[in-house]
C-alpha cells in the first residue's frame, strides 16, 4: 500500500451503538454483544471500505469489579493490499460513580490474512485510550483522550481528542449526538495525510427486541488531494442498523 494511503485504515471505529443489554453468567461475570450493519465503517471518520457497506460484531465479557475484555470484527479494503478483515482485541477497567463514568483501556488493531508486501507499511498497531462521561439527564458529556506509541503505518506517535454531548429527546427516545475531535501524527508523510479535524452530527432511534437504527453525517478537514486523491477522508451521511444482546 501506498505511504499516502496510510489514513485509509483506522481500525475499531463503531457508528452509533446503544448500550447494550447484559446476559448474566454468574459470578459476577456477564457479556455483551452487538452484531452492525453500516453503509460505511469509518473510523475517526475515514472510511475503512471504501464508502461501502459493512457488517461487523462485537463482543465483551465483564465482571463485577469493572474489569473487561471484547474483542470486534468487520470487513475492510484498503486499495492495494489484500486486507479484507480487521480483528481488534480490548481489555480495560470501567467504573460509574454518581453519574461519572470512567473507562481505560489497551486497544490492538490487527488484520488477519494481510500479506505486506515490498513498499509496503504494517497495518497493525497499538493504542491506549481513556473515555469518559458524565450523565445528566437527559444530557450525556462524554470525552475520550488516545495515545499510540507507532501508530497506523508505523507513522510514530499519535494522538487522538474527542468531545461531544449526547440528547435524549422525549419522543420515541431518541438520542441526538454531536461529536468534535482532532487526531495529531508524529509522521505524517508516513501515515499519509495532515493531522485532521473530524466531526459528525448524528441520532438513534430504539426500535424493539434490542434493535436500533443509527443514521448521521461524518466529515473532516482533510481534502481528497490530502487523501491520496479518494474520497474516503470525504463528508458522508452513514446508515446503521444494531441488534444488541
Amino acid at each position: 500500500m501506498p505511504k499516502r494511503l496510510a489514513a485509509l485504515a483506522l481500525g475499531l471505529g463503531l457508528i452509533s451503538t446503544p448500550a447494550m443489554a447484559q446476559v448474566d453468567l454468574g459470578a459476577g461475570f456477564s457479556v455483551t454483544g452487538s452484531v452492525i450493519g453500516a453503509t460505511d465503517y469509518v473510523f475517526r471518520n475515514i472510511s475503512q471500505t471504501r464508502n461501502r457497506p459493512a457488517v461487523q460484531g462485537t463482543v465483551e465479557l465483564s465482571h463485577e469489579t469493572g474489569l473487561y475484555v471484547g474483542a470486534f470484527a468487520s470487513n475492510v479494503t484498503f486499495p492495494g493490499t489484500d486486507a479484507r478483515q480487521e480483528v481488534d482485541v480490548i481489555a480495560g477497567y470501567r467504573r460509574t460513580i454518581s453519574g461519572f463514568t470512567f473507562d481505560i483501556s489497551g486497544i490492538g488493531y490487527t488484520y488477519p490474512g494481510y500479506d505486506r508486501q515490498p513498499g509496503q507499511q504494517e497495518l497493525s498497531y497499538m493504542e491506549a485510550m481513556l473515555k469518559l462521561k458524565y450523565e445528566l439527564d437527559p444530557v450525556t458529556f462524554v470525552g475520550t483522550a488516545a495515545y499510540s506509541p507507532n501508530f497506523f503505518g508505523r507513522s510514530g506517535d499519535g494522538y487522538w481528542l474527542e468531545g461531544g454531548v449526547d440528547v435524549k429527546l422525549p419522543v420515541l427516545d431518541i438520542v441526538l449526538s454531536g461529536r468534535l475531535g482532532y487526531q495529531w501524527i508524529e509522521r505524517n508523510a508516513r501515515f499519509g495525510a495532515p493531522d485532521y479535524l473530524a466531526y459528525s452530527v448524528y441520532a438513534t432511534v430504539p426500535i424493539a427486541y434490542g434493535f436500533s437504527a443509527s443514521a448521521g453525517y461524518y466529515g473532516t478537514d482533510i481534502s481528497q488531494r490530502e487523501c491520496g486523491g479518494l474520497k474516503v477522508c470525504d463528508g458522508r451521511f452513514i446508515a446503521a442498523l444494531t441488534w444488541t444482546f
